[in-house]
């Protein structure tokens, strides 16, 4: 395998411990319930008014966003309990970025879902002013957040292409326009439809062997990590097969991902209705346990480093139009291998 990015979807993020090159300046479930203690007092800043709808909900990224970059959790409009993980692990609110974090980024993609409360996003930020991007989950009950929930890609902790991808997004400043267009009421999927969609991209993607139906559109993009992984001309090679020229649908029916053994944890809580989105959040397993994959065609293709175990914790969104796969964005990072994601059952 050769020159390989995050290995589209996210496989060579597994590669973490190659030398990064120094910096210059991506099964239906249900949403889980939160835990909020109402008994407990809240703080003082004022609840989020409702109905908090799109641009309530994307308000609140962006103050959650400034807060971090402030250290200043109290600056939300908080729960009596919040509920914070970063990486899986959970963390008093105040931890961790939020010690860390010094500036916002240029870069930021929101979801909304205001019949749920919940609002994600992909963005840019510095951390003692080194570039990393994050996808984020806050939920809001009764106008005041009661989970935060982040995954990130930190610059130096994976291959320096990545580390490229980032300061790459943070210029590109927002996503694609495809993504912010609104679908007509009449054209819709149901929510439980676009969470089929959505897990139809991680069942073709667990024990991927090439012969499934997979839902995707042929102009079909992946931006992991900020960095494209479909019709990218060398930018991901498994062997000698150049996957990252391929678009998702062709990418998928070579069988090459064969090596996510396992996709654990899968929880879609945040569904954009008006745009056809659904924000997805899981972990990738490799087991390490498969020494070569097999193409329809028959071709041997060599495994490489997933000859250990290994895990990647995902974030990862999908713009879904009639049916099918449009766009692909997603953030992640390598963790231990089979790790609980903290969220969901044990």
């Amino acid at each position: 395998m050769t020159k390989a990015s995050i290995c589209a979807p996210l496989l060579l993020m597994a590669a973490s411990s190659l030398t990064a090159a120094p910096l210059t300046t991506a099964a239906t479930a249900l949403p889980q319930p939160a835990s909020p203690s109402f008994g407990r007092s809240a703080n003082s800043i004022p609840s989020v008014p409702l109905p908090c709808i799109r641009a309530c909900m994307e308000d609140v990224a962006d103050r959650f966003m400034k807060a971090l970059a402030s250290h200043n959790p109290q600056s939300l409009p908080l729960a009596g309990t919040v509920r914070y993980t970063e990486m899986g692990q959970e963390l008093d609110l105040g931890d961790g970025l939020w010690g860390t974090s010094s500036d916002v980024g240029g870069y930021r993609h929101i979801f909304a879902d205001p019949a749920t409360g919940q609002v994600a996003m992909f963005a840019t930020m510095k951390e003692n002013g080194k570039p990393f991007v994050m996808g984020a989950r806050l939920k809001l009950e009764l106008g005041r957040i009661t989970e935060i929930e982040v995954v990130l890609y930190r610059s130096g902790s994976g291959p320096a292409w990545n580390d490229a991808g980032v300061i790459e997004l943070d210029k590109m400043g927002k996503a694609k326009d495809l993504w912010g267009v609104t679908i007509p009421a009449a054209d819709r999927l149901s929510r439980q439809q676009l969470v089929t969609v959505a897990n139809a991209y991680f069942e073709g993607l667990q024990r991927n062997d090439g012969k499934g139906n997979y839902p995707f559109t042929e102009d079909c993009d992946r931006l992991e990590n900020g960095v494209y992984t479909t019709h990218n001309p060398s930018t991901v090679k498994m062997g000698d097969i150049d996957i990252g020229a391929m678009g998702c649908l062709q990418q998928f029916k070579t069988g090459a991902y064969g090596v996510v053994t396992r996709i654990h944890h899968r929880r879609f809580l945040v569904v954009d209705e008006e745009r056809q989105i659904v924000f997805a959040l899981g972990v990738f397993d490799h087991s390490g346990m498969i020494p070569e994959l097999t193409t329809p065609e028959g071709k041997k293709i060599p495994t490489g480093f997933f000859s250990k175990p290994s895990s990647i914790l995902i974030s990862e969104a999908f713009k879904i139009r009639g049916g099918l796969i449009q766009q692909v964005e997603a953030v992640g990072a390598s963790v231990p291998y089979h790790m609980h994601p903290g969220w969901g059952e044990k």
